[in-house]
C-alpha cells in the first residue's frame, strides 16, 4: 500500500504558494470552461466549421469528466505532484496546440487534450488541500478554491470577447502558457512528498474500459435530444455500448489486483451518500447555468451581459458560504450542515420556480444567489466528510469519485432538462424561442431543478449521523501535520 508520511508536506512546503498554485491551475481550468463560448463567431470565421462549434465545448468538459476517476487513483498510488504536473503539462500542451490550430475538426481535438490535463488539475488539487490543512481549515481552503470558479464565471466569457474583439481569438488559449508554467514552477519548487516506493499493478484495462463507457454514457446524455433525438438508433447504440461497456468494466474490476474505481467507494455509507449529494449539487448547478442567461434573455431581452451578472450571483453565493463552512461543521457536523445547505438551496430553487411566470431580474439575481450559498454549505461538508473518513492513500480516489459524480449529475441534469425544455418549444406557437414560450419553458425546468434540490435532500439526510466533525478524522502521524503558512 502506498503511504505518505508528509514530511516534506509537514516541514519542508509553504502552504501559502502552494495554495496559490493551487488556485492558478483551478483557475486555468475553470476559465477554459466558458472563455470560448463569446469568441465562437470569430473562430468560425477564421477557421470555418460553424455546424461543428457545440463541440469546443462538449469535447473539453468530455474529456475532463471521464479522466477524474484514472487520474484520482493514479494520485493514490504514485503521489499527487506526478499526478497535477502531468495534468498541467496536458493542459499546457494542448493550449499550444489550440493557439495553432488549422481547422475545427484540429481544433475540437486540441480541446480534448486540454480537457484531458484538466481531469488531472481539478481533483488533485482538491485532494492536495486535504492532505496539507487541518479539518478546522479545509472549509475555507475550498472557499478560495471555490471563489476562482466565480471569478472565472465573469472574466472568462468577459476575456474570450476582449481577445474575439481585438482579432486575436488565439490568445484565448496561448495565454495560458505563462500561467501554465508559473503554476507549475511553485508546485515544483514548495510542493513536497515523500510516497514510500512499492510496487503497484496498474489496472490498465479497468482505466480502459471505464474511460471509454463514460465517454458514451455521458456523449449520450450530453447530445441526446440535440445533436440526435432521443428515440433515435445512434442515441439507442450510444447508451447500448456503453452500459455494455461498463458491465464488462465491472467484471474486470473484481478481479483486479489494484482496481481503479475500488468497489468500497460505493459500499460505505459516508461515501455513498455524499456522492449522492455531489450528484444532485451538480444537476441544480448547472441546470440554472444553462437555463437562467437563456431565460432572462428571450422573456425580458436582457442584455448577455446584464444576465451573465444575474447568474454570477450564484457563483458568488457559493465561495461565501464554503468558506464559512467549518464554522458550522465543527459545531453542529457535516450531516446537519448539509442539511441546513440544501434546504436554503430548496428554498432559492422554489423562488425561481415560483416566479417564473413573471420575470425579474433583481429577484432571479437574489434567488441565484440563495442557491449559490446553499449549495456552498452541501457541497464542501459533503467533500470534506468524506475525505476525512479515509487515509491519504485512499483521499485520492475519495475526491475523484466525488467530483466525478458532480459531473455525472451535470451531464445527465443538463440532458434531462434540455428535453423538458425543447419539447416545451416544440409545442410552442412559434415552434421556437419566443417570450411567452420561453417563459413557460424556464418555468418547467425550474421546477425540474427544484425537483433536483428536493431529491437531493434525501441523500443529505441519509448521510449517517455523526457527534462532532472531528469524530471520523483519521489518527495522524505527529510528522505530517501541516506546517504554519
Amino acid at each position: 500500500m502506498t503511504t505518505a508520511t508528509e514530511e516534506g508536506v509537514g516541514f519542508r512546503s509553504r502552504r501559502g504558494p502552494i495554495l496559490i498554485a493551487l488556485m492558478l491551475a483551478t483557475g486555468l481550468v475553470a476559465i477554459d470552461a466558458t472563455i470560448v463560448a463569446t469568441a465562437v463567431p470569430s473562430i468560425v470565421e477564421d477557421i470555418g466549421g460553424f455546424a461543428s462549434f457545440p463541440w469546443l465545448f462538449s469535447a473539453y468538459l468530455l474529456a475532463q469528466a471521464v479522466s477524474v476517476p484514472v487520474y484520482a487513483k493514479l494520485s493514490d498510488v504514485l503521489g499527487r505532484k506526478p499526478v497535477i504536473l502531468l495534468g498541467i503539462g496536458l493542459f499546457l500542451l494542448g493550449s499550444i496546440l489550440c493557439g495553432v490550430a488549422w481547422s475545427m475538426p484540429a481544433l475540437i481535438a486540441f480541446r480534448v487534450l486540454q480537457g484531458l490535463g484538466a481531469g488531472a488539475v481539478q481533483p488533485v488539487a482538491i485532494t492536495i488541500a486535504g492532505d496539507i490543512y487541518t479539518l478546522a481549515e479545509r472549509a475555507k481552503v475550498q472557499g478560495y478554491l471555490a471563489s476562482v470558479w466565480a471569478v472565472s464565471s465573469v472574466v472568462g466569457p468577459t476575456l474570450g470577447g476582449l481577445f474575439a474583439s481585438l482579432g486575436i481569438w488565439r490568445w484565448i488559449f496561448l495565454i495560458n502558457i505563462p500561467l501554465c508554467l508559473l503554476a507549475a514552477w511553485m508546485l515544483i519548487r514548495t510542493f513536497h512528498e515523500n510516497v514510500e516506493p512499492t510496487k503497484h499493478r496498474i489496472d490498465y484495462v479497468g482505466a480502459g474500459l471505464l474511460t471509454i463507457s463514460l465517454s458514451l454514457l455521458i456523449l449520450g446524455a450530453l447530445q441526446g435530444g440535440q445533436a440526435w433525438a432521443w428515440n433515435s438508433p445512434i442515441s439507442i447504440t450510444v447508451f447500448a455500448v456503453g452500459a455494455l461497456v461498463f458491465v464488462a468494466f465491472l467484471l474486470v474490476e473484481r478481479k483486479a489486483a489494484e482496481p481503479v474505481l475500488p468497489p468500497w467507494v460505493v459500499s460505505r455509507r459516508l461515501l455513498a451518500t455524499t456522492a449522492m449529494v455531489a450528484f444532485g449539487v451538480g444537476a441544480v448547478m448547472l441546470g440554472l447555468t444553462s437555463y437562467v442567461p437563456t431565460f432572462l434573455e428571450g422573456a425580458l431581452s436582457t442584455s448577455p451581459l446584464l444576465a451573465g451578472l444575474a447568474l454570477a450571483a450564484l457563483t458568488l453565493g457559493w465561495p461565501i458560504s464554503a468558506s464559512q463552512a467549518g464554522r458550522f461543521y465543527l459545531r453542529i457536523g457535516f450531516r446537519k450542515t448539509a442539511i441546513i445547505g440544501i434546504l436554503i438551496t430548496v428554498i432559492g430553487t422554489a423562488v425561481l420556480a415560483l416566479t417564473a411566470s413573471s420575470p425579474n431580474v433583481l429577484l432571479v439575481a437574489v434567488a441565484c444567489f440563495i442557491v449559490g450559498l446553499g449549495l456552498g454549505l452541501v457541497a464542501t461538508p459533503s467533500l470534506i466528510a468524506a475525505q476525512t473518513s479515509v487515509e491519504w492513500n485512499e483521499r485520492g480516489v475519495v475526491t475523484g469519485t466525488n467530483l466525478f459524480a458532480r459531473s455525472i449529475g451535470s451531464a445527465i441534469g443538463v440532458a434531462v432538462l434540455g428535453a423538458v425544455a425543447n419539447a416545451i418549444y416544440a409545442n410552442g406557437p412559434s415552434g421556437g424561442p419566443d417570450p411567452q414560450t420561453t417563459v413557460q419553458a424556464s418555468g418547467a425546468v425550474f421546477l425540474a431543478v427544484l425537483a433536483s434540490a428536493v431529491l437531493t435532500v434525501a441523500a443529505v439526510l441519509a448521510m449517517p449521523a455523526e457527534s462532532k466533525a472531528g469524530t471520523t478524522e483519521p489518527a495522524r502521524n505527529p510528522s505530517s501535520e501541516p506546517a504554519n503558512d
